[in-house]
């Protein structure tokens, strides 16, 4: 069992930048791959970006590509996700999840992760 817990979200102007934080406990974090998902009020959940255990393997969602930076301290048992550029669109719940060994080709999907966090509300105005 992977117990995961998000912070770092809030309320910031467009153009404004983020770092959020996902803190895991339980199994060996090492072992886990590492996804960053997010749901708007009234969208599917949607995949933002993914990194396996070493991050040798990073992949992002086209519209976060270029502002979004993904990574991992296995000491610290934390994925980060520096959020830079923020736009309104950006605005949503934003998810980490952990799965045993990041999928090559599925690791966009929601269905892939075994573990999700409680979420953290980002709110960029305009």
């Amino acid at each position: 069992q992977v117990q995961l817990g998000e912070s770092g979200g809030g309320l910031v102007q467009a153009g404004g930048s983020l770092r959020l934080s996902c803190a895991a406990s339980g199994r060996t974090f090492s072992n886990y791959g590492m996804g960053w998902f997010r749901q708007a009020p009234g969208k599917e959940r949607e995949f933002v970006a993914a990194i396996n255990w070493r991050g040798s393997r990073i992949y992002y969602a086209d519209s976060v590509k270029g502002r979004f930076t993904i990574s991992r301290d296995n000491a610290q048992n934390t994925v980060y996700l520096q959020m830079n550029s923020l736009k309104p669109e950006d605005t949503a719940v934003y998810y980490c999840a952990a799965v045993r060994g990041l999928p090559n080709s599925d690791y966009d999907r929601s269905v892939s992760y075994d573990y999700w966090g409680q979420g953290t509300q980002v709110t960029v105005s305009s």
